[in-house]
């Protein structure tokens, strides 16, 4: 099953390493992983997905918070929460079925973010699904390159991920 973790750090180098190296020693491959800095810059949060049971998880989890730099950890697999991917996609685009594809990019209320002389370059947010749908929807024009952020999370209403700090 895909856990989603938040894990709040202190916005020290280093600190990514740190978390990377905890799963890779114990030979959970991670699934997904965003990095950002929050509203307070002296903060990072982590959206970390892996595909682990309860129990890997609950050890992770003990294991993430003996990290010095770690202030958090979150499971919020079970709660309510808004996720979003980001997906960068090049396809071919000759003239003659530009048209065929800005109909997929305003279904999927993506965007056309480059036009070159045979290829257009797209931008789409939502979730998993969504993000695989378009993908889906575009390989029949031959997919020159693509580039996807990991999931991004946060609790919906009035929650706060560091409310417990």
């Amino acid at each position: 099953m895909f856990r989603t973790l938040t894990v709040l750090v202190e916005n020290n180098p280093g600190v990514l390493t740190r978390v990377a190296s905890l799963f890779s020693r114990r030979g959970y491959n991670i699934d997904s992983l965003a990095v950002g800095q929050t509203e307070d810059p002296a903060i990072s949060r982590m959206t970390i997905v892996v595909e682990e049971d309860d129990r890997v998880i609950e050890q992770v989890t003990k294991q993430l918070n003996k990290l010095v730099d770690v202030i958090k950890v979150n499971d919020i697999t079970d709660e309510e929460y808004v996720d979003r991917e980001l997906l960068l996609i090049k396809t071919d685009a000759d003239p003659s079925v530009r048209g065929e594809i800005m109909q997929i990019v305003e279904i999927f209320r993506a965007r056309i973010v480059d036009i070159g002389q045979n290829s257009l370059i797209i931008e789409a947010t939502g979730d998993q699904g969504k993000i695989k749908a378009i993908i889906e929807a575009l390989k029949p024009f031959r997919i020159r390159e693509l580039v996807r952020t990991g999931k991004i999370a946060i609790l919906r209403g009035s929650r706060n991920a560091a409310a417990e700090l």
